[in-house]
């Protein structure tokens, strides 16, 4: 198959599959990064579903997810930036998911692990995206979707019982790798406690879910999870504390978007939902351009634009609590717990092994958090 381009439109880039590969096009058409979302995406979806038994769905961009959910209730700051009422479980594992980073979600490869029926369908026709990978689609729906973005939206339908070789491989610059497929299971057996108070039902659904993330989410990765969604995803990072801030500062902005003051933000006007829930991550991060702040004055109603002060900032984020927070590998040094604490961290999950694990142990104890070791490097590259 002739994909649309390769990394980059100057670079031409095809597709191949043996009879019996696991994707097959509906409709669109496909670049070489959409495949390789799709591919990476469905994975995802696919294990946390089986891992934690309920419907799951991710929002992919550049390799790495920007966020995933299982299904579960939406709040209300869900519900008013979506424009939704009561919705099954797929497409709240969806909204769940593209909440999480809504900035980074814009023009996303989605995945779902079951079938896609009309309610979704429906809704993702009014939602700025590439794709969708799902296992099945319930009769009309691809229809439906292959009408986005002029038809070139893409729509992947994947094997849900496909098997992939047992080794995988690569070809980089001439060198051809080879590895075993990772197939080692995700499970609540490989959760050991290291320090503090047993972790609870849901913490342990989070710990899972947030290594099944993990697993498909470029390295050095570090990911907030809560309630059975991701609220920040550090992917890509050299520097393992820099991914422990990044993904903290986006669960941040997730937080204080539940703010008042955030929420009620007063936008007159033709405001488009994806415009408001720009303006809406810019006041909640706090330090708008100088063109931002001109642009915000004209798009807000006279006399109504508050600005968080630190002190405000400081008392909302004291209320975020009970967040899992899980390494693909093992914590270096305590500096990772003490920024993970920032963000309401309850639990540590890492591989453990470092030379000052004693170090992160004593730190965990000393704020009240408890450290639990999987034993398993969830590298992905």
């Amino acid at each position: 198959m002739q994909l649309r381009y390769g990394v980059n439109p100057h670079q031409a880039a095809r597709l191949s599959m043996p009879d019996g590969g696991p994707l097959r096009l509906l409709g669109g058409a496909p670049s070489y990064i959409n495949v390789l979302d799709a591919v990476n995406a469905w994975q995802l979806v696919r294990e946390a579903t089986r891992a934690l038994g309920e419907p799951a769905a991710t929002s992919f961009k550049h390799v790495s997810p920007a966020g995933a959910a299982l299904a579960g209730p939406l709040d209300q700051t869900m519900r008013e930036c979506w424009d939704l009422g009561e919705v099954g479980p797929l497409t709240a594992a969806y909204v769940r998911a593209r909440d999480c980073d809504p900035k980074s979600s814009f023009g996303d490869m989605i995945a779902v692990s079951g079938p896609v029926d009309a309610e979704l369908a429906d809704f993702l026709s009014h939602v700025v995206s590439d794709g969708i990978v799902a296992p099945s689609f319930e009769d009309g729906t691809v229809e439906i979707l292959k009408r986005k973005k002029r038809g070139s939206f893409v729509v992947f339908e994947c094997d849900a019982d496909y098997a992939p070789p047992e080794w995988e491989r690569r070809d980089v610059f001439g060198v051809v790798l080879e590895q075993e497929t990772d197939r080692l299971p995700i499970g609540s057996d490989l959760l050991k406690l290291m320090a503090g108070e047993a972790l609870t039902d849901q913490a342990v659904r989070d710990a899972l879910l947030g290594m099944v993330a993990l697993r498909y989410t470029q390295s050095n990765s570090v990911v907030y999870v809560k309630d059975g969604m991701t609220l920040g995803i550090g992917a890509g990072q050299q520097s393992r504390v820099d991914c422990t801030r990044l993904a903290g500062s986006k669960t941040e902005v997730w937080w204080l978007r539940r703010h008042p003051t955030v929420r009620e933000l007063n936008l007159v006007g033709e405001v488009s939902r994806q415009d408001r829930l720009n303006w809406q991550i810019i006041v909640a991060q706090g330090e708008p351009t100088e063109g931002q702040r001109l642009a915000l004055g004209e798009v807000v109603a006279p006399g109504t634009l508050a600005e968080l002060t630190a002190a405000d900032r400081a008392a909302w984020m004291a209320e975020l609590d009970g967040v899992t927070v899980v390494h693909d590998g093992f914590v270096p040094f305590r500096d990772n717990i003490d920024v993970a604490k920032r963000y309401g961290a309850r639990s540590v999950v890492e591989p453990g092994g470092s030379l000052r694990t004693p170090e992160v142990v004593a730190a965990c104890g000393e704020l009240g958090i408890t450290l639990v070791h999987t034993d398993t490097r969830l590298f992905h590259h």
